[in-house]
């Protein structure tokens, strides 16, 4: 019987979910609002979701041996507790979530920050496979990191490893969800993009549609445009200087909209980072759906069941 893990990304909006195999294949998909029954209704929508990737299991004869959950902001990854900082999905503050699934499912569960879990993904069946070192910056709604070096998910002490859209990259500058200022996540999220366009443009618009303004030639949008590349290449700077991967990774929304700009930003990047550091480290821009998350997951579940037995992944 061919065994399948369950990849879950949790996320402020919507939740994904599928059957993946060893491989990394995604067998399938299926995806819900998070808050399909209501307001609060998050861990109602995982749950069904989980029971109904069960029976698809069950009809297709392969055996589902574990669940791997990626949610927006910090988790102590080893008792699978989710911390009090979680904005997106705030009814999820400090729930055992890796405890519960497990006892409504009988399954091994684990639980991780979702950038962290893209990057363990991203390495083990994606863009970063083969590499010893990486890092992903997730861009989109909020601002993400994670971090692989020498072969293994470094989370921090505390479980802040990888908090890289609080760096701050302008002592003074605009203040951030975390209750700090001038933090990177502030310049270059889709939500704070979405936020200085509207004020600025005098009329509601998101990240995207700022995007396409400025490469309609609007003056306000490309000035925006011009500082999110600045802003997001001194943070880049940051991770060149200070980690020096052998990869460095940019998804999410926001990075979708940055291809066409690339050029601009590896030079806003030049502009503030070791120039021996940049040219050891490949910059990718990702163009990603909603299975590499998933298979973030099932990444979750190999390596966690690795490390846990005393074997390196």
């Amino acid at each position: 019987m061919q065994r399948v893990v369950i990849g879950v990304d949790l996320g402020g909006t919507t939740v994904s979910a599928g059957l993946v195999a060893a491989d990394g294949e995604v067998l399938t998909h299926l995806q819900e609002p998070t808050r399909k029954s209501g307001p609060g209704t998050a861990l109602a929508t995982l749950v069904d979701l989980l029971d109904r990737l069960q029976e698809t299991a069950r009809s297709r004869g392969v055996e589902v041996t574990g669940i791997g959950i990626g949610v927006p902001g910090t988790v102590d990854a080893e008792r699978g507790l989710i911390g009090s900082d979680i904005h997106y999905v705030p009814e999820l503050a400090s729930t055992p979530l890796a405890d519960t699934i497990a006892q409504r499912l009988a399954l091994p569960a684990f639980v991780d920050n979702d950038v962290n879990v893209l990057a363990l993904g991203e390495w083990m069946f994606g863009a970063g496979k083969g590499t010893r070192s990486l890092v992903v910056l997730a861009l989109g709604t909020g601002v993400g990191g994670g971090i692989i070096l020498d072969g293994q998910l470094h989370r921090g002490q505390g479980g802040f490893g990888g908090e890289l859209g609080h760096v701050p990259i302008n002592f003074d500058g605009r203040p951030c969800i975390c209750g700090g200022r001038g933090c990177l996540k502030a310049y270059v999220s889709g939500t704070d993009i979405g936020r200085e366009g509207s004020e600025r443009l005098k009329r509601p618009v998101d990240a995207a549609t700022v995007f396409l303004l400025a490469e309609q030639g609007d003056t306000v949008a490309r000035e925006i445009v011009g500082e999110v590349c600045q802003a997001l290449g001194a943070g880049l700077a940051v991770i060149v200087n200070g980690l020096n991967p052998e990869l460095l990774l940019l998804a999410g929304s926001v990075a979708k909209s940055l291809k066409p700009l690339e050029r601009e930003v590896r030079i806003e990047t030049g502009r503030y980072a070791f120039e021996r550091a940049l040219a050891s480290t490949r910059i990718e821009l990702l163009t990603m759906d909603k299975d590499a998350t998933v298979r973030g997951g099932a990444a979750l579940v190999s390596y966690e069941t690795g490390r846990r037995s005393g074997r390196r992944p």
